[in-house]
């Protein structure tokens, strides 16, 4: 094909594509695609039931969706909404973990009160282990060494060996811990406690506690100060800690452990997914179905954007 000015013109023409927030919408059984320039809803797909964690493959070829009430965990094809396949994934699957090599996806099953771990190449369960009562939060650590999940009931946090699958370690951790992250280059572990309204900081290589964050806001009654979802900073050091019904953003230094501010967002926030540069953040918000846009360095919500309903799960996705 020659290449000509009116060539080039349609070319520079034609929409670029920009970066995408993927949420999940419980109680519409959807999810809802997220334009971070223009800051609007561009597609709203149809999943299984009662749709709550989601990530994307690392390489962003396909994205993972816990249906927890369809008992599976959907792989949907992001660039069409088509969904793919169903993998095996024990009953209730409600979070989730990719481990670094792509392929085994570690899910907490809270009905079971069990771990299932899947290889998404076989499309079979390549593990099971026992943990504790009412499982939820997922994680695994930067080097793929260690899984976490924690469990509700049980109010700990079960470390798994990665290479053995078996449990090596079970720390206590506040009533009803919900989310849980490795941090710091894998070094720190940090899991939310819901009911406990606090944030438990582990050390990694000896699982000791070594702080624990408390939250405390003028007007707000403590018992509505509900930490769950929870994302740091490019730079790591700060965090920024959703807390439920209290419908407020914590943001927390996370090298003295100190609250720095709060920011009013949405009804009930779950969970959140910052953009590529992290400079902003996206918070899904249940009770008032909508997505609040948090401006990270002037810490303020700049946008509400309405998706579906009880919005629960977010993930970033690149386009280019």
């Amino acid at each position: 094909m020659k290449y000509t000015p009116l060539l080039a013109a349609l070319l520079l023409a034609q929409p670029v594509q920009a970066d995408e927030i993927w949420v999940t919408n419980e109680k519409d059984n959807t999810v809802s695609v997220i334009d971070v320039d223009t800051q609007e809803v561009t597609h709203t797909y149809e999943t299984g039931e009662r749709p709550r964690g989601i990530i994307f493959s690392h390489d962003y070829s396909v994205v993972y969706i816990c249906a927890s009430d369809s008992d599976s965990v959907q792989v949907m094809d992001p660039d069409t909404g088509e969904i793919l396949h169903d993998l095996p994934s024990g009953e209730d699957p409600e979070q989730f973990a990719l481990h670094p090599d792509d392929r085994h996806l570690y899910i907490a099953n809270e009905d079971d009160a069990i771990t299932t771990v899947v290889d998404t190449q076989t499309r079979t369960v390549v593990a099971q282990i026992n943990v504790g009562i009412e499982p939820e939060g997922m994680a695994v650590s930067p080097d793929g060494a260690i899984a976490i999940t924690t469990s509700e009931t049980t109010n700990m946090a079960h470390w798994i060996d990665t290479v053995t699958q078996e449990l090596f370690a079970n720390t206590l951790v506040d009533s009803r811990p919900r989310h849980a992250e490795f941090v710091k280059d894998g070094s720190e572990l940090w899991v939310s406690s819901e009911i406990g309204g606090t944030i438990s900081v582990f050390d990694v290589a000896t699982q000791a506690e070594k702080a624990k964050l408390e939250f405390k806001i003028k007007g707000v009654h403590p018992d509505k100060v509900q930490p769950v979802g929870f994302e740091l900073t490019a730079d790591d050091t700060h965090a920024f800690v959703a807390l439920g019904p209290a419908n407020h953003l914590a943001v927390v230094n996370a090298e003295t452990y100190e609250v720095e501010d709060y920011i009013l967002v949405g009804r009930r926030v779950w969970h959140m997914a910052f953009n590529a540069d992290k400079s902003l953040l996206f918070t899904t918000n249940g009770v008032s179905g909508d997505v609040t846009v948090v401006d990270v360095a002037g810490r303020k919500a700049v946008k509400t954007i309405k998706v579906g309903r009880f919005p629960w799960g977010a993930a970033f996705r690149p386009t280019e």
